[in-house]
């Protein structure tokens, strides 16, 4: 199921102009280039329209912006990862204030999928934060953790429609959900769910490297398709615990279907932040096995 989902993508960029974006875009996809105002639209060979928008909240001022992909599928994915490779060639880069959100298509989620992908990462999130690395500061304001009271709504509700689910993320009905509520600054945003038709998951440190990019989309996919094939999900929070995380992220990664050489750079680098072995739990066996480096292909993916 993971590679039958459709996503989308934002990338948030400094030390590149937007029309140094766009046309780093437009050399990998092709198509037609068009201002619009003070954002570029790139209309690829396939007819698709990429942009490239301002976001105040990136450090580089008129040398930064925001790529949003149209949509994707899982075989767009080397396409992607050369617009990305483009980009970083052109200049751009990515610091402290940037970000990564991947958008996954909504319309497959029912009233028990999209409780399944809540209680999933909210049993997990703790060991999600630490793989991505993300830092204090996001978590504080854009990528917060799933809140205590949403899944309380959700644990004693038990929603069976996507309007009872959205009762219980707003804690009212809204019949009129808004672009920018205040709930969209979640990890995981259901505000874009009811808005857009998108799950949004923001977890993601910026970054220009295409393979980290590459790891982020399958995770996100890997996750979204655990939550459709799956009847039920708990939402009990897992102790998390830095000395044998790379094992149990490890578990969890091929639990959620990423196995085998198609995940192997992933798995790369949804574990080199953590700690311990993803050999083995035990820490007197991390000591003794320890971990292989990886090689330069996958260093270099």
């Amino acid at each position: 199921m993971l590679n039958t989902l459709r996503f989308g993508i934002e990338i948030e960029t400094v030390g590149l102009g937007r029309e140094g974006l766009a046309n780093a875009i437009q050399s990998v996809v092709g198509g037609t280039k068009i201002a619009d105002y003070r954002s570029w639209k790139i209309v690829d060979a396939k007819g698709r329209s990429w942009r490239v928008v301002p976001d105040g909240s990136l450090s580089g001022g008129e040398q930064s912006g925001e790529i949003v992909s149209p949509v994707l599928g899982y075989d767009d994915i080397d396409e992607l990862q050369q617009v990305v490779r483009a980009v970083r060639n052109a200049g751009g880069r990515s610091d402290q204030s940037c970000g990564i959100h991947v958008h996954i298509d909504g319309s497959r989620f029912d009233a028990r999928g999209v409780t399944n992908l809540v209680k999933m990462v909210h049993k997990q999130e703790r060991l999600i934060e630490q793989a991505l690395g993300i830092s204090e500061t996001r978590l504080a304001r854009y990528c917060r953790p799933v809140d205590a009271e949403f899944i309380r709504r959700l644990e004693s509700r038990r929603p069976r429609t996507m309007q009872e689910v959205s009762d219980a993320w707003y804690g009212r009905r809204n019949a009129n959900p808004d672009r920018y509520d205040s709930s969209r600054y979640h990890g995981l945003n259901l505000n874009s769910l009811f808005f857009r038709g998108t799950i949004e998951l923001r977890f993601f440190n910026g970054t220009t490297h295409a393979g980290e990019i590459k790891s982020y989309i399958q995770f996100a996919l890997a996750l979204a398709a655990k939550a459709l094939g799956s009847k039920a999900a708990s939402s009990r929070r897992r102790e998390y615990n830095a000395a044998t995380s790379k094992y149990d992220m490890r578990v969890w990664l091929l639990g959620l279907g990423m196995i085998g050489d198609e995940f192997k750079t992933a798995r790369l680098h949804l574990l080199k932040k953590l700690g311990g072995s993803a050999a083995w739990k035990g820490e007197r066996r991390d000591r003794a096995q320890g971990d292989q480096p990886a090689t330069q292909e996958e260093r270099a993916a």
